[in-house]
């Protein structure tokens, strides 16, 4: 089978490595010009996990995980107002978790591709033909490829959704929210975090910060906002946003990288009504973004890629491979977009009263035997999805 994927990040490069394994003739393409580099922390757990696991993936990307203690909110000052213990979020979901850096896991799996997957830097599709015997492809670099099915997994704003399922507006829902990230060299800083991922405990606005290796220190920002649109000048609206925090903020904020340096998108969540149209399919955020509200985009991304590829080396045809996958994992997605729209209010909250409410349900949370809330809260229903899969009939459990 030769598979052309649109997209070399988790969700192309998982779906590449397992159907290389499978002894599938893959090639990646990719619009940037080499490997990303920026990015954000992650808690990669949930199925993700599991089909890491089964990849053979588990280990090295341990060995690129960072420890940390809890998740603090912290005042104006930087003095804790509330908190969650990372080890009780381990135990809620049994030790199956690692906190990492979305480049590194890239990476990872970049790093153990098999032979039979080529993958091309700058070059991205801008034309398919999709016919019911396999599809051709265009790319911006000239060439065209022939292949027995195309699979977009070029993230959210999908440029293979939008060639061949519609355009954007039709398929992703605004959650009110904006978010950025980026890192900047601050020893002092570096050593006041002391092995925490710290949250502003602010209304409307909040940044968070964490060390990094080598003593630099990654910001997370998100703010509320009925535009979806991307601000021209990313840096200088980020200064204003944020410009009135305390304590890390403003030397992170004189910091800030340039525009084209500085990740920036809406929070959003992609809802299409079906995967798969003809020979191509969508996976990861192009097909189901949850949001990171709901914290599992990779995890899923890496999943659905897994499913995939089985059902794809399993069936007898691609048609029923392609509806397998879809009716394996659609309820999981929508189980983890509802439990990220249900939280939305507490991620950051719009008032002061809102404040205190999460405070006093992250002091409940803190509790013995609470790990269910815990559980229910932040990971959502549990799921056999890729255990199910391997054993030759992937469902939701």
């Amino acid at each position: 089978m030769k598979v052309v994927v649109c997209g070399g990040g988790i969700a192309g490069l998982a779906l590449a490595r397992r159907l290389g394994s499978s002894g599938a003739e893959v090639t990646v393409v990719e619009k940037a010009s080499g490997p990303r580099t920026g990015g954000y922390m992650m808690d990669f757990f949930g199925p993700g996990y599991d089909a890491a696991e089964a990849m053979g993936l588990l280990a090295p990307i341990r060995q690129r995980g960072y420890h940390v203690d809890e998740l603090a909110y912290c005042d104006e000052s930087g003095r804790r107002r509330a908190g969650l213990s990372y080890a009780q979020f381990s135990r809620a979901v049994g030790g199956r978790v690692v906190s990492l850096m979305r480049p590194d896991l890239e990476r990872v799996l970049r790093e153990h591709l098999p032979a039979s997957v080529a993958v091309r830097f700058a070059s991205t599709v801008t034309a398919v033909d999709n016919r019911a015997d396999g599809v051709t492809v265009a790319l911006t670099d000239g060439t065209t490829l022939t292949a027995d099915l195309l699979v977009g997994c070029d993230g959210i704003h999908s440029t293979v959704r939008a060639l061949v399922f519609g355009p954007e507006h039709r398929f992703l829902r605004h959650l009110g929210y904006h978010t950025a990230a980026f890192s900047f060299d601050d020893a002092a800083a570096h050593a006041e975090l002391d092995g925490r991922f710290c949250m502003t405990d602010t209304p409307h606005r909040a940044m968070g910060f964490y060390g990094l290796h080598g003593g630099r220190v990654a910001v997370f920002a998100v703010h509320r906002t009925d535009d979806p649109g991307r601000p021209a000048d990313v840096r200088d609206a980020l200064r204003r946003e944020y410009g009135s925090l305390g304590w890390i903020a403003p030397a992170a904020l004189a910091a800030c990288p340039p525009t084209p340096q500085v990740y920036y998108d809406q929070v959003a969540q992609a809802e299409v009504p079906s995967w798969s149209r003809g020979r191509v399919a969508l996976v990861g955020d192009a097909a189901h973004a949850v949001s990171l509200l709901a914290g599992q985009g990779a995890s899923l991304a890496v999943a659905g890629a897994y499913v995939l590829a089985e059902e794809l080396a399993r069936r007898d045809s691609v048609e029923t491979a392609l509806a397998a996958y879809e009716r394996a994992l659609r309820p999981v997605v929508v189980d983890r977009q509802e439990t990220a729209r249900r939280s939305a209010r507490w991620f950051v909250p719009a008032t002061r009263g809102g404040l205190r409410l999460r405070r006093a349900g992250l002091a409940l949370a803190g509790l013995p035997l609470a790990d269910r809330l815990v559980a229910a809260a932040v990971v959502g229903r549990p799921t056999r999805l890729v255990t199910g899969s391997r054993a030759g009939g992937a469902g939701p459990g």
